[in-house]
């Protein structure tokens, strides 16, 4: 090695220049990316969150739940997101800008969970949330230790679980949610994503429209059928009737069929003009011979 200062410049510059365009380049592009203002709805876009959802997002992060489920709705031709009732649109930037920790996702063991308040057809409701979180279901485990397990004093909790069968708590006792597990409630019945911004507007599935290119032109009302002939002209197979006032032309006898007999004129007609008298040889033909021995 000729010059171990080169040498370590270049790996400075191999590590640190592109970590500075994906970090940096990414923050100055991003990062100062301003909300939106809707005229219709009088309202900027995306919305805050309220002081319970920021605290519940952070408990979402400390929890992992990031590692099961996503939060950003791909576009159509990227996936079936939207025919899964997950949003009508794909999440873009500027839906994250009042996020100081964006859960993306990593995986999809779960569903995705952007637009979560306004989940079709129904979008689950706290309490949903809340005996989902204490029971699990399928593959997600359960999360009792956001729970309390006290005794009742007093009224009973507006918080308090309704549970049954092996769920539900002994008399004269309680299960409610701690701060952490309404914190983390908040946060998810505020994910909603339904609004629309100007660089999210929805993206067609793939296939041709009327319109595009390479799409055959949309048929008139009054097309009329390939090979149907014009109002008038005789059905086809039908022979064309020539015009008023022109003699019918002699009929041709149909392949094989025997050419029709030329019709005899009555007794004592007159021959038609240019028809030869009975008896008389036709124009061109020789006399007949003369035979042998005649006088």
């Amino acid at each position: 090695m000729k010059s171990g200062f080169a040498f370590v410049l270049g790996l400075f510059a191999a590590v640190f220049l592109p970590w500075e365009g994906l970090v940096i380049g990414s923050n100055a592009q991003l990062g100062a990316l301003p909300p939106f203002y809707d005229d219709g709805e009088s309202a900027t876009l995306p919305y805050w969150f309220p002081g319970v959802a920021n605290q519940g997002q952070r408990v979402y992060r400390d929890l992992g739940c990031a590692e099961c489920h996503t939060q950003q709705v791909r576009r159509p031709n990227l996936g079936s997101d939207q025919a899964r009732g997950w949003g009508e649109r794909q999440n873009v930037a500027r839906d994250y800008i009042y996020q100081g920790f964006p859960q993306l996702g990593t995986a999809r063991i779960g569903p995705d969970l952007a637009n979560l308040a306004a989940r079709k057809p129904s979008a689950p409701d706290a309490d949903d949330l809340l005996n989902l979180l204490y029971k699990g279901q399928g593959g997600m485990p359960s999360y009792k230790f956001l729970f309390e397990h006290r005794k009742l004093i007093g009224p009973p909790s507006a918080h308090a679980l309704t549970l049954t069968g092996g769920l539900r708590p002994a008399a004269g006792w309680e299960i409610v949610p701690t701060p952490r597990a309404l914190a983390l409630v908040g946060y998810l019945t505020n994910l909603n994503s339904s609004y629309d911004l100007p660089e999210a507007k929805p993206v067609p599935a793939p296939g041709a429209k009327e319109g595009e290119a390479g799409s055959p032109p949309a048929a008139g009302p009054k097309s009329a059928a390939a090979g149907t002939p014009p109002a008038g002209a005789p059905p086809a197979g039908a022979a064309a009737s020539p015009p008023a006032g022109t003699p019918a032309a002699a009929a041709t006898p149909a392949a094989g069929a025997k050419p029709a007999a030329a019709a005899t004129p009555p007794a004592g007609a007159a021959p038609a003009a240019g028809t030869p008298a009975a008896g008389t040889p036709a124009a061109g033909t020789p006399p007949p011979a003369k035979q042998e021995g005649a006088k």
